[in-house]
């Protein structure tokens, strides 16, 4: 089996807390951290900037994972997303990588108390700096926004949620260089990055394949897109996923997409 590779940044990972301390399962944890269960795994999501949340469930459930043997996650998070990948792709090995250090904590305890913890990888580092040896065949990422928005006081969700850190293009040009060349970066953003994520992507010569737009309820206007980006000549394919109806119960097109991990589902 394929190793994830080491973390090429010089800052050293700690495991899973301080060091020289064991992973803790879950259930030692509960008591005093936040817990978000899904059908397969679950995830601490306490210390992480920003929890669990639609965005990154979309993201993880309709990003393409066929044939993705190597696979990245930028800005990773609690690791929801890199978890998800990990359960529809049974030969994915997964490099998750963050700049908050809590965040790259709590998705090691993650990571080590699901099912695939020896496919999965967390690794803190600034994805500018990030320089492996190995290409992708799937750069997955939730990445942060509210790019002209004032700045919440809190540094670290401050951090996760803007632009400041990783801007589109920078998330765009990187993928161009760490993909192989039929590789895929999957994304999403709010609806006003459209025209930027559209620039970016031609700038760097990753050539949008396929949209889709998120619509929170029905007949209200989209305000996601979830993306992919692919040097690999294939059709264009723009389409829109719906999640709820005015009686406030999902759509079968969100059932569908997300019933292997929700519970309730």
């Amino acid at each position: 089996m394929a190793k994830t590779v080491p973390n090429p940044c010089q800052k050293t990972i700690i495991a899973c807390g301080p060091i020289g301390t064991k992973c803790l399962p879950l259930h030692l944890v509960m008591g005093r951290e936040k817990v978000f269960r899904f059908k397969q795994f679950a995830v601490l999501n306490d210390r992480t900037a920003m929890k669990v949340g639609t965005d990154g469930v979309l993201l993880g459930a309709w990003c393409p994972v066929t044939d993705a043997r190597r696979v990245l996650d930028v800005g990773t998070g609690c690791g929801v997303i890199a978890l998800m990948v990990a359960q529809r792709n049974a030969s994915a090995v997964i490099d998750a990588i963050d700049i908050d250090h809590d965040a790259v904590e709590e998705a090691r305890i993650n990571f080590a108390n699901s099912p695939w913890g020896d496919r999965l990888a967390a690794h803190e580092c600034d994805f500018n700096r990030w320089n492996p040896a190995v290409q992708y065949d799937l750069i997955v990422s939730n990445p942060p926004f509210f790019t002209d928005s004032l700045l919440p006081p809190d540094d670290a969700r401050s951090l996760a949620r803007h632009t400041q850190a990783l801007s589109y293009g920078q998330l765009i040009e990187g993928a161009a260089r760490l993909l192989s060349d039929d590789g895929t970066l999957a994304l999403i953003s709010p609806t006003d990055a459209e025209q930027a994520i559209i620039s970016a992507a031609a700038f760097a010569s990753l050539p949008v394949r396929w949209i889709t737009r998120v619509v929170p309820v029905e007949n209200a206007p989209a305000k996601r897109i979830l993306w992919q980006l692919s040097r690999r000549d294939v059709p264009y394919r723009e389409e829109s996923l719906t999640i709820a109806r005015h009686d406030g119960t999902f759509t079968d097109e969100y059932i569908a997409l997300t019933r292997a991990f929700y519970l309730k589902m």
